[in-house]
C-alpha cells in the first residue's frame, strides 16, 4: 500500500471519499450524484495518497476501477 502523503484532499476528492462512509465495506461510487462517472484522476489521486484502494475487478466493465475507503481515507475526511 502506498504511503499517505501529508496533503489534504480537494473538495472533489473529499466529497467522493465521504460517500464511502455510508456504503457496506466503504465501497466508493463509480458515479457522482448527477450520474457522471467519477474522474479517473480523482480516483487515482486518492489511491496514490492511500485514501482509497482497489477492491475488486468489475467483470461487466473491466475498465472501471471499483475502490473502497481506507482507514487513512476515513481519517482524512474527518479532519
Amino acid at each position: 500500500m502506498p504511503a499517505a502523503k501529508a496533503t489534504k484532499p480537494t473538495s472533489t476528492q473529499k466529497n467522493w471519499l465521504k460517500r464511502g462512509l455510508s456504503q457496506p465495506g466503504g465501497k466508493l461510487p463509480l458515479f457522482d450524484e448527477q450520474g457522471k462517472q467519477v474522474s479517473a484522476k480523482t480516483v487515482q489521486a486518492c489511491i496514490d495518497r492511500g485514501w482509497a484502494e482497489p477492491w475488486f475487478a468489475n467483470p461487466l466493465k473491466p475498465d472501471w476501477l471499483v475502490c473502497k475507503l481506507t482507514d487513512n481515507g476515513r481519517s482524512v475526511i474527518k479532519e
